[in-house]
């Protein structure tokens, strides 16, 4: 019976990890898009509200942490147990990162509503909506342990990447036909970018769940499709690219 009991209340531990994950990643996955809302709509006042609402996230990050650290040290786990002990330590930190991308991506917001608007912002909100739906999908791949989702996740980053590409190549495009542009365009880059980098954590998270059902990481190289460090835009707007 006490077997029984200890091995129940690992699990109760375990479940607990989980949902602080589940929590963390639905906090993050509301910021992002709160904070797309608020560039669409280029409300200063929502983005200042997303910007602040990342301390929730980093206060579970930390709770996550101390639980991860202390399950280790009381219960030395092994096995699959380790494994998503591990995991969830490593999946909260990312999930922060996540939180960051989000609240940088609102600043950059409340800057831009004070300036004219701009038609890729359009374009970069459609980056945001599908870095979105990865971080939806792989929790919900998470919680679910389904390493076979997750992989299909990991392979949706090329996508991002390529929608990523294509604003960059356009912002530059932009800058460059009037430099009353440059300000905003730069703005937008750097949103672009920040949700470009949201896309690549979740792709993170779903190598962790694979690590987590099977037991080792993926082997093949991860799908990319970010050529932007291989654009060159010419003063008379041909597009060159280096090799």
């Amino acid at each position: 019976m006490a077997s029984e009991h200890i091995v129940k209340a690992f699990d109760e531990q375990l479940n607990h990890l989980d949902n602080q994950i589940a929590e963390m990643g639905g906090l993050a996955e509301h910021q992002l898009a709160e904070a797309i809302n608020a560039l669409v709509r280029r409300d200063s006042e929502k983005a200042a509200a997303v910007a602040r609402g990342d301390r929730r996230i980093d206060a579970l990050e930390a709770q996550v942490e101390r639980d991860a650290v202390a399950l280790i040290a009381l219960r030395q786990p092994m096995g699959s147990d380790l494994r998503a002990v591990i995991t969830a330590l490593k999946t909260s930190a990312i999930i922060e990162r996540i939180g960051d991308y989000a609240k940088n991506v609102a600043k950059r917001t409340g800057a831009l509503a004070e300036m004219p608007p701009m038609p890729p912002a359009f374009t970069v909100a459609r980056l945001g909506h599908l870095a979105q739906a990865m971080i939806k999908d792989v929790l919900d791949a998470y919680i679910a342990r389904d390493a076979e989702k997750a992989e299909l996740v990991r392979r949706r980053d090329q996508e991002v990447d390529s929608l990523y590409t294509s604003i960059f190549r356009e912002l530059l495009t932009y800058m460059m036909e009037d430099p009353r542009n440059i300000t905003a365009c730069t703005h937008l880059l750097f949103v672009a970018k920040n949700i470009e980098r949201i896309g690549d954590h979740a792709t993170n998270i779903a190598e962790n769940v694979v690590y987590l059902v099977l037991g080792s990481v993926p082997t093949d190289e991860r799908p990319k499709g970010d050529a932007s460090s291989f654009t060159v835009l010419t003063p008379s707007g041909g597009e060159v690219k280096s090799r």
